[in-house]
């Protein structure tokens, strides 16, 4: 396809089968653990695809994925979170979408999205996990709305607000697919605006998506066999990769 750059000694028919089977695990360990499966796809991505075409389209195969998971587990949703998240997300979102994402401080947020992450992955037992209150998830949609415009993956973000065992798995993992999945979609009218033609990779679009779905399905299933202790240990396994990969991009840019 077009939208794939060539990698060295592959074929483009081989690069896109590795891309599939990339989608397939990234989805798979977003439906298990709630985390670090759409920073893994974005990473992948990003060895073959234009970065300029990267976030739409890594928006656009995430929003489908998120829909899918939902399905699953839409039971498990809390409203009382996802609402307050889904305005200030658009508030967010529309605001970088503006132009605040031509200001010099991109790397700011994912600093502050590192930090935030190894305080979850590594905080003594004596500190408190973070536990919002419901209405203030709109502070929280407010920074995944203005990440997920320059950044690409905002899952690492929602996952620090996640690890807490107030909630079972499955109700982490329906509220960060619903939030993510709002996130994800305001990502369609603002790439629109700023010129990006989705018509134009939209084949592009459906495999991945696919792929994902699959990886997605065959994680939900796991997801109700495993238990808590297991899911929290996973979830800080891939919040730790997850912050890992930002500290390394913060290092070589």
């Amino acid at each position: 396809m077009a939208e794939l750059g060539e990698l060295s000694g592959l074929t483009p028919s081989l690069t896109l089968g590795l891309l599939l089977l990339v989608c397939v695990i990234s989805a798979f360990i977003s439906a298990v653990t709630g985390s670090a499966g759409g920073i893994l796809m974005f990473a992948a991505l990003n060895v073959a695809v234009p970065l300029r075409m990267l976030v739409p389209i890594h928006g656009a195969v995430q929003l489908l994925n998120n829909f899918a998971r939902i399905v699953y587990v839409r039971e498990h949703i809390r409203w009382d979170q996802c609402i307050p998240f889904f305005i200030g997300c658009t508030i967010g979102s529309a605001a970088m979408t503006l132009g605040l994402a031509n200001m010099n401080w991109q790397q700011l947020p994912l600093i502050l999205l590192a930090v935030l992450i190894f305080y979850t992955v590594f905080k003594p037992k004596k500190l408190p996990e973070i536990r919002l209150q419901p209405r203030s998830f709109f502070w929280v949609g407010i920074a995944t709305g203005t990440l997920g415009i320059i950044a690409g993956a905002v899952d690492p973000l929602l996952a620090a607000f996640f690890v807490r065992k107030d909630m079972t798995p499955k109700e982490i993992v329906a509220n960060k697919s619903v939030m993510q999945a709002w996130c994800h979609a305001l990502k369609v009218p603002a790439f629109i605006y700023l010129g990006f033609a989705f018509s134009d990779h939209l084949g592009l679009i459906l495999l991945l998506t696919v792929a994902a779905v699959i990886g997605t399905r065959v994680g939900i299933a796991l997801l109700n066999r495993i238990d808590s202790a297991l899911f929290f240990n996973l979830m800080r396994a891939a919040l730790l990769v997850a912050g890992a990969r930002i500290v390394y991009q913060l290092l070589t840019s």
